[in-house]
């Protein structure tokens, strides 16, 4: 099993770095685009039609794929207190279930995401004079990299990753 555990868990990581390349990507491209809209607007007053719903679609996809990122990472809010309440005997199980239900959520988004995107193929983005396809594909592609990403971390913990809290060791060297 721990061999199991050892690869998702560097799957995980090689998905989540390239993930995380392409997010910072997009980001430098949104905070260029935003300034060239400020400096379009406040300096050469080119009038370009573009920065704004550029950097409104470069925000989705970046949003977007960051999740994965914190699915990865274990860093989206939790039910901690809620969790912690259970018995220590129950709480593997009941963590693993909150794996599976999220699990379950966002393959379901992923599915009708597809319709979603879609639906976006014949709607034309004037400004661009191109499908908003790509745009709204943000939604299925990254819920099934998300999907993904719950699957190898819920391989990887087991359940097991409040058993040992991030800051247990900075804590334990406070109080010496």
């Amino acid at each position: 099993m721990a061999l199991i555990q050892d690869w998702s868990a560097a799957a995980s990581a090689r998905i989540n770095t390239v993930v995380e390349v392409v997010v910072a990507g997009l980001m430098l491209a949104l905070v260029l685009d935003v300034w060239l809209g400020v400096a379009d607007r406040y300096y050469f007053r080119w009038q370009l039609p573009w920065p704004e719903t550029l950097a409104r679609y470069l925000m989705i996809w970046a949003a977007m794929l960051a999740v994965s990122s914190g699915i990865a990472r274990r860093d989206h809010i939790g039910l901690t207190a809620f969790v912690m309440a259970f018995p220590v005997s129950t709480r593997r199980l009941v963590l693993i279930a909150i794996d599976a239900l999220s699990l379950a959520l966002f393959l379901y988004v992923a599915w009708y995401g597809i319709a979603f995107a879609q639906s976006g193929a014949p709607r034309h983005a004037m400004i661009f004079g191109m499908s908003l396809a790509p745009f709204y594909a943000a939604i299925p592609v990254s819920a099934a990299l998300c999907s993904v990403q719950l699957l190898l971390v819920l391989i990887r913990d087991l359940g097991g990753y409040l058993d040992k809290p991030i800051f247990s060791e900075v804590v334990a060297e406070d109080g010496q």
